[in-house]
């Protein structure tokens, strides 16, 4: 289980932000020419493609978005992914307070990971952007409580900031709830996935061009194993 002081300094930075969290995440990625919403969307669209592709529907699954925050990816897990319920997950009691307030369709839910109780049944974990949060000390000990809320060969979709990536940090830079991440590179995150007992089923990046180079984004799928997008997703299963 990840320390109670790392959860405790996570939720007080965040429920000190949460009511103005969209703003700041706005302004940070005005670089791009885009909104939060392009990017939340997109990433759940290259996230079905891979899951279709992999033969493994969500559809009337349930899910858990870990560190969801205000809750941005809800409706996108259900409308995209086909998920009958999602749980979010957040140490930010304010955060979750938010996220209620704004999302409260009945199939969504939301806990504290300590209050949470159900292990062992989610279909698929979904996390964007959480561990950079996370000191480096306790991540290995957050994927293993994450690999307790899968059920038998459950997917977690890892998405992270990139750090190779010169926009991204610049990003994160213009970012009050950014500027003192440590951000994973992705040998760091897969390392971190199978020391955990995960199996990788794929790694992209995605996010090469932001809004002025749009017309070069039907190139991005075949540009996908370059490791230079502005967030990269790591896929993988649980294994037994």
């Amino acid at each position: 289980m990840v320390s109670a002081g790392a959860m405790q300094a996570e939720a007080s930075e965040f429920d000190a932000v949460a009511d103005h969290y969209e703003l700041a995440l706005q302004q940070g990625l005005r670089v791009s020419g885009e909104s939060s919403a392009y990017f939340a969307a997109h990433r759940m669209e290259w996230l079905q493609r891979r899951l279709v592709a992999l033969g493994a529907s969500m559809a009337g699954k349930h899910g858990i978005d870990f560190g969801c925050g205000t809750g941005n990816s809800l409706p996108h897990l259900q409308r995209i992914l086909g998920l009958a319920s999602v749980t979010g997950l957040d140490p930010s009691l304010q955060s979750l307070r938010v996220a209620q307030r704004l999302h409260p369709d009945p199939s969504f839910h939301f806990e504290t990971p300590d209050a949470y109780a159900e292990y062992a049944g989610a279909d698929l974990v979904f996390c964007n952007g959480v561990f950079h949060h996370i000191p480096p000390g306790e991540r290995s000990r957050c994927v293993a409580r994450i690999r307790e809320f899968l059920g038998n060969r459950g997917i977690f979709a890892f998405w992270e900031n990139n750090p190779w990536n010169p926009g991204t940090r610049y990003v994160m830079k213009r970012i009050p709830f950014d500027r003192d991440a440590i951000p994973l590179s992705i040998p760091e995150s897969r390392r971190m996935l199978e020391e955990a007992g995960f199996g990788i089923l794929c790694v992209d990046t995605c996010f090469y061009f932001p809004r002025l180079l749009g017309f070069l984004r039907r190139f991005e799928p075949w540009l996908c194993k370059v490791p230079l997008g502005a967030q990269y997703l790591i896929l993988a299963k649980k294994l037994p």
